[in-house]
């Protein structure tokens, strides 16, 4: 296993998450995840596989449109297994309200290899800042 192809791979999901999460593609944001893969955002319950996954999603995309970019600071593939430690800002406007939130935010991604494919099995992230 060469581990910059790996590392780039995984680099690949991430970013291909964000232009998913971004474009509110909720079947698309899914499929970055392991069909038993978990969210987990630091003012929210979990939602554990494909089905939760899409409920929280749709519900997310519906009440707030979301422009994600995230700065990788580190990946570590150990077999069939990765994590990915990033941080992001994060433009948020509440459909409700109008409100505009600019956050700050640091992730940890676990990932895992399956047919060949690297997906998100579980996604934490925490908000640092949040400027109104």
């Amino acid at each position: 296993m060469d581990t910059q192809s790996e590392q780039t791979a995984i680099e690949k999901l991430i970013f291909s998450f964000s232009d998913a999460f971004n474009a509110a593609d909720i079947s698309k944001t899914v499929a970055s995840f392991t069909p038993d893969g978990i969210n987990m955002p630091n003012t929210a319950p979990a939602a554990k596989g494909t089905e939760q996954l899409t409920t929280a999603f749709g519900l997310l995309f519906g009440s707030a449109q979301i422009n994600i970019k995230y700065v990788i600071d580190e990946i570590s593939v150990i077999g069939e297994h990765a994590f990915a430690r990033t941080n992001s800002t994060v433009n948020t406007l509440i459909k409700a309200t109008g409100d505009k939130l600019l956050l700050e935010n640091k992730e940890l991604f676990l990932l895992r290899k399956q047919d060949g494919e690297w997906k998100i099995s579980h996604y934490i992230f925490n908000n640092t800042k949040t400027t109104r």
